[in-house]
This record gives C-alpha cells, sequence and structure tokens, in this order.
C-alpha cells in the first residue's frame, strides 16, 4: 500500500488509484485461483468471494468512508461524471455474471453454459478495457477532485504529505516485490483457510468472505485515509473501482481458469444474496445521484453490510 501510496502521489489521479486496484485485483486472482485448485471442488467459492467483496466494498468500505469524512468535513464533494462511469459498467457485469445465471435453464445450478461463459468472458473485458480507455485517455478529469468554490484549499493539502516519495522506477520495483510473496503464499493461504472453515464447522460462504477481507485491507485503508482527507474522489475511485475490476477482470480469469483445469464454476447467486446484491446496487446508485455525500449515507451502506454478514450464519 506504501508503494501505490508514493505512485499515486506521482502520477495522481486516476493512475494512483488505478495502479492500487490492479495490484489488488492480481492478488485476488491468485487467491481465488488457488482455492480452487488447493482444496474441495467446491463450485461456488469464486462466486462467494466475489460477491464478499462486493458487499465489503459497495457497503462496508463506502458506508465507513462516508461516515468517516462526514463526521469530519460534513457534506464532501466527488465528480458525479466519474462516478457514474463506475455504476454504468458495473450494472450489467455484475447483473449478466452473478444473477442472470441463476435464472437460466442451460447450465445445472447457478452455471453457465460453454456459450454463456464465452459471452461472459468477452463482455467483461470488452467492457472493462472500453472504462479504461475512458478513465486514463478520454476524460481523466471525471477522476479527479473537483475543485469548488467553498473548498478551501488546506483540506487537500495534507493527502500523502507524510510519504516519502523516492522515484517511479523505486516504487514500482518495490510494488512488484511486494506484490511476489503474496501471490506466491496464496496456496498456503488457501490451504489454512479451507482447514480453518472445516474445522470449526462454519459456513462454506464465510471462507469467501475471509479470504475477501485479506485481499481488500490495503484498498480499505487507502479508501479510509483518503475520506478523512477529504479527498472523497480517491476514496469513491477505490471503492468503486475495485467493485468493477472484482467483475470485470476477476470473472473472466475465474471462468478461463475452471475451462483450462475442467473445475465447474458456478457463478449464479442464491435469492437472498440476489435481494441484497440488487439491494446495494439500488443504494450505491441512489448515494451517487449527486455530487455530495453525507455520514447518514454512510450509516445506510453500513447497515446492509452486517446484514449481509447476519446471512453469512443464518440464511
Amino acid at each position: 500500500m506504501h508503494h501505490a501510496e508514493c505512485l499515486a502521489e506521482i502520477f495522481g489521479e486516476p493512475f494512483g488509484t488505478l495502479i492500487l486496484t490492479l495490484s489488488v485485483i492480481g492478488i485476488e486472482v491468485a487467491v481465488i485461483t488457488a482455492v480452487m485448485l488447493t482444496g474441495d471442488n467446491t463450485p461456488t467459492l469464486a462466486r462467494d468471494t466475489m460477491f464478499s467483496v462486493l458487499m465489503i466494498v459497495l457497503n462496508g468500505l463506502v458506508g465507513l468512508s462516508l461516515l468517516l469524512g462526514g463526521r469530519r468535513h460534513g457534506l464532501q464533494a466527488f465528480n458525479l461524471s466519474g462516478a457514474n462511469a463506475y455504476l454504468v459498467v458495473l450494472l450489467p457485469v455484475a447483473i449478466t455474471s452473478l444473477l442472470l445465471p441463476s435464472f437460466t435453464q442451460s447450465a445445472p445450478g447457478g452455471g453457465l453454459s460453454p456459450l454463456q461463459t464465452v459471452f461472459q468472458i468477452t463482455m467483461s473485458i470488452i467492457l472493462y478495457g472500453v472504462f479504461l480507455v475512458f478513465q486514463t485517455v478520454q476524460s481523466p478529469m471525471a477522476f479527479q477532485q473537483p475543485q469548488l468554490e467553498n473548498n478551501k484549499p488546506e483540506q487537500h493539502q495534507t493527502h500523502h504529505q507524510t510519504l516519502e516519495v523516492k522515484g517511479t522506477i523505486f516504487h514500482s520495483a518495490g510494488l512488484a516485490l511486494t506484490l511476489i510473496p503474496l501471490v506466491l503464499m496464496s496456496k498456503k493461504l488457501a490451504i489454512y483457510v479451507d482447514f480453518g472453515i472445516a474445522q470449526v464447522g462454519a459456513p462454506v460462504a464465510l471462507g469467501g468472505f475471509i479470504v475477501a477481507i485479506m485481499i481488500l485491507t490495503p484498498e480499505a485503508l487507502a479508501a479510509f485515509d483518503a475520506a478523512k482527507q477529504n479527498q472523497l474522489q480517491r476514496a469513491v475511485n477505490i471503492c468503486l473501482g475495485s467493485a468493477l475490476a472484482t467483475i470485470g477482470l476477476t470473472v473472466p480469469a475465474v471462468l478461463i481458469a475452471g475451462m483450462i483445469v475442467g473445475l465447474p464454476v458456478e457463478l449464479g447467486l442464491e435469492s437472498p444474496e440476489i435481494v441484497l446484491l440488487a439491494l446495494s446496487l439500488s443504494i450505491s446508485i441512489v448515494t451517487f445521484v449527486g455530487s455530495r455525500t453525507n455520514a447518514l449515507q454512510g450509516v445506510v451502506h453500513l447497515a446492509v453490510f452486517f446484514a449481509y454478514v447476519v446471512l453469512i450464519f443464518d440464511v
């Protein structure tokens, strides 16, 4: 996280957040794939992990960021165009990958037929690729903190002021070197997660929740810090960017891995999870329909997050 923060200071938004997001998603793909290949044949493991990431990000991270920032600064401003860009891509990819398979009949359970698998992989990659072009080339300003007349300049100068930025090559190498051990240890992590859940007799979905918490810790810390420093746009970029990358990149990676090793992958959610995901997406649209947020919206997101935690243990 330190090296990603320094690179964010060097490159600015949205490139800084994108570096952090892609780094964390790389860990997520490695961990999920390792758990799939190491543990028991659990077709829903990848789905549970991705669903956990969405619930943690859209409700836990967003809610706590809005609450922390709202209590300290009151109303906080962000760029509406950037938030809308995340959501407009997230909606079709999330619904077609996690909701639609629950209602189709061409594959058993919540699985995808070969044709649906190819379509989902292709659509997810294309949509995320087009989004990256929009974010980095066409409209990078849409993902930067808006400068309002009533904003105090000093509120935006404290972010990263404690970082010791040394250089692009140094921090890029540091980021790569610190990511490699995490990826290599993902297989060992998978064994401990599977063993621990089996020992205590916990629900299978708890495994996805634990993996998601560990994966999202760097982004959570960065988002909370940005919100407290009144840099809400950076927090929005981290949270919504992580949610979009989870669906846009992790779903194709998991489906491709399942095809290569011949493991079944079920992405379709159960009915209670469908309700929670639909509620989370709806609240996110309402939250980011304006250009300012407040602590009340954060409390609402956190309420849905705790409803999800309860659902893990008592469906």
